[in-house]
Formats: structure tokens, sequence, C-alpha cells
């Protein structure tokens, strides 16, 4: 009887739909991921050799005050039960306070984190615009002039820092050509005009229809995301030219040749269509890269986005903030990268 109730269950787990199985081990996965990366960060705040009471109550704060304060914290606590506290504030999006500006943490991410969202948007939308046929044209034209150029451009952006092409940047277009705007978001004429919404400034200002801050807007943003959309841009374009090599050379562009099928048809239509899964990890990885690793653009352009607030935070010993920001990059990364996974099901079929 009990066999038999054991072989009922085991045939009912196995007749389960496949978009169950599916969401239980992404859900699963996503479980692991962030419980490991909030074991991280809860060992880098206590390991860290700085006192989180002394930088709330400061140095010449009384005994009595500094226990209090101390209890208040838990950190009496063992560091399990410490942890599973941890575990429970930052599902309840509660990072703590802010020593900077005694603001709470998730509300200082929530002010900051649209200014690099918008940042990095554009600079992968530069990117892949640029990047995907620079790679697709170099890999066509292999060994010509045109495929050299793709070349030399994708080293230079490995090569060159990205503080100093900032730099340069400013120096070039803003001090010199007056062409784009300076550090910040808007000129200070033009801060706080419009309502802000969605905290995009650009998408703000053409709600608002307010188009003399949108200009102002562009021309600050358009040189740090052409920096990253070049950072993006030689990732790309190198990765699109080695996946179009190997398909190029395979078979069936062979027989599509011989076939008499037109070069634009063998390429895009073939060729292409076969490296758009591999191109969804690499844009998305790279896009997670500008989302967490525009920091020296930020502090280069004065960008008031997450970057520089964690390096502010870093600085000040503002542990809270620091923390905070580590998680809300690292969930964004994990996202991005279940994204991709989803987007492999709508370009391969194969993988449904």
């Amino acid at each position: 009887m009990a066999l038999s109730e054991e072989n009922r269950k085991g045939r009912d787990r196995a007749s389960l739909p496949p978009w169950v199985k599916t969401t239980a081990l992404t859900m699963g996965s996503i479980a692991v991921t962030m419980l490991g990366l909030l074991f991280v960060t809860f060992i880098i705040g206590r390991v860290m050799p700085i006192d989180p009471v002394l930088a709330i109550v400061g140095e010449r704060a009384s005994q009595s005050t500094y226990d209090a304060v101390y209890l208040e914290l838990g950190l009496d606590k063992p560091l399990v039960v410490q942890f599973a506290y941890y575990i429970w504030d930052v599902l309840h999006l509660d990072f703590g306070t802010s020593l900077l500006n005694a603001r709470p943490v998730s509300e200082d991410i929530a002010r900051v984190f649209p200014a690099t969202l918008e940042l990095a948007t554009l600079g992968i939308i530069i990117g892949v615009v640029i990047g995907v046929p620079l790679g697709v044209i170099a890999a066509v034209r292999k060994g010509s002039w045109t495929d050299q150029v793709a070349r030399v451009v994708a080293l230079v952006g490995y090569s060159m820092p990205i503080f100093w092409l900032g730099l340069m940047g400013l120096l070039i277009f803003y001090g010199i050509l007056g062409w784009v705007g300076g550090p910040g978001r808007v000129g200070i004429f033009y801060v706080d005009v419009v309502p802000s919404v969605t905290g995009l400034i650009l998408v703000d200002a053409a709600l608002d229809g307010n188009w003399d801050v949108f200009k102002n807007a562009f021309s600050h943003i358009i040189l740090p995301a052409s920096l990253l959309g070049y950072f993006s841009l030689a990732y790309i374009s190198r990765m699109t030219r080695s996946f179009m090599l190997e398909q190029l050379s395979a078979e069936y562009i062979t027989t599509a040749r011989v076939k008499g099928m037109s070069e634009w048809d063998v390429v895009w239509k073939h060729a292409f269509k076969n490296i758009r899964v591999q191109l969804v990890t690499v844009i998305a990885l790279s896009y997670a890269g500008l989302l967490e690793g525009s920091v020296l653009t930020e502090i280069i352009f004065s960008w008031p986005g997450i970057g520089s607030y964690i390096t502010t935070a870093l600085l000040s010993a503002d542990m809270n903030a620091v923390l905070g920001g580590t998680v809300v990059v690292g969930l964004i990364f994990i996202l991005l990268n279940i994204f991709s996974d989803l987007l492999y099901k709508v370009f391969d079929p194969r993988a449904k």
C-alpha cells in the first residue's frame, strides 16, 4: 500500500507541466544565488575594520550610549541570528540608514539608480547599434582594410583606460569645442524644472513636453554614454566577428551560396540568425557590466548614479550604503542573466 502511494506521488511529479519545472528551477536558482550574495555581503560587513557603532555615535560618545546602540543593532547576538535578521531586512528592502544623510539607504538607491540606468541603457544601445554591424562586416570582409579597422577599433576600446578617454573627451568636446554639456545630468538652470516621474530625465522631459530641458540633458549624457557605448562596442563587435566567422565557414553556408542565394540572405538570414542566441548573452553581460561598472565614468562626469553613490559611501565608511548598493547591483546582474536565458527560447526553438 505504501509502495503504491509512493508510485502515485512519483507519477504526479513526473506529470507536472514543463513550465512548472522550469519556473521552480529558475526560482530555486535565484534564491540560491541571492543567498550566496547576501552571505558574502554580510561577511564583508563584519570583517571590514570599521566599527558600525562608532560610525553612528562618534568617537566621543559615552560607553552607555555605545552599549545601547550596540544592542539596538543586534551585534550582541550570534552571527547566525544576525545573518537571519539581515536576510529578513533585505527581503523587506530595508538596507539600514545611511550614515551620510540619515536617510534610508533604499530611498537613496531609488533616487540614484535611474541615473545609472539611463546612462547604461543609452550606452548599450550605442554599443549594439554600431558594434553588431561592425562585427558582421568585419567577418564578411575578413582580411580587408574594413576588417583591420574594426579590429583596431576594438583593440583601442579594450586598451584605453576609460577614465583617460573621459578626461580627453571633456577637454576636447566640452572645454575646447563646446559641442556637449559639462559634468552632471543637466545644467544648473534646469535642475528640478521638470517633475520626476520615472527618474529618467530624458523621459521625464519628453513626458512634460519641455524640450529645452531634453536638449540640455541630452547634451550632458551623450558624451559619457558614448564612452560607455564605445567600451561595450569593442567587446560586442569582437565577439560578433568571432561568431560570424565560425558560421560563415560552415557547410550550410557553402551550400546556400552554391544554390545561388544572394550574399545578403546568406549573411543576415542564415549566418546571423544562428548567432543571435550567443549575442543575447554577450549583450546582456555587457549591459550588466555597464550598470555595475560605470563607477569611473560617473565620477569623472559627476554623474549622480549608483556607482558614484557606492564610491562616496565607501570613502566615508558608510557600510550600509555600500552593502545595499552591492546587493541591488548583484540582483540586477542575476535578473539580466535570467532574462537572457528566457530570450534563448525566443531565438532558438530547440531550447524550448
